[in-house]
């Protein structure tokens, strides 16, 4: 497969998983986060903001994969 393909494949599956991601870390946070401490808080929402990336590194670098 092409770089090029792949890349396209990739992006949109990156944004679906955004998608999905995005609305069950506000429900996250409207729920569970609100009641806690500001500094409790604060490292949560950091750790919400970055936990999307792990799961989309394997998607990230097949995407980057050179060509064969």
């Amino acid at each position: 497969m092409r770089r090029r393909t792949r890349s396209l494949i990739g992006t949109i599956g990156i944004l679906a998983f955004v998608i999905l991601y995005a609305p069950l870390a506000m429900a996250i946070a409207d729920s569970r986060i609100s009641q806690a401490p500001a500094l409790i808080q604060t490292v949560l929402y950091c750790l919400l903001g970055i936990a999307w990336i792990f799961p989309l590194m394997p998607v990230i670098r097949w995407m980057e994969r050179p060509d064969t």
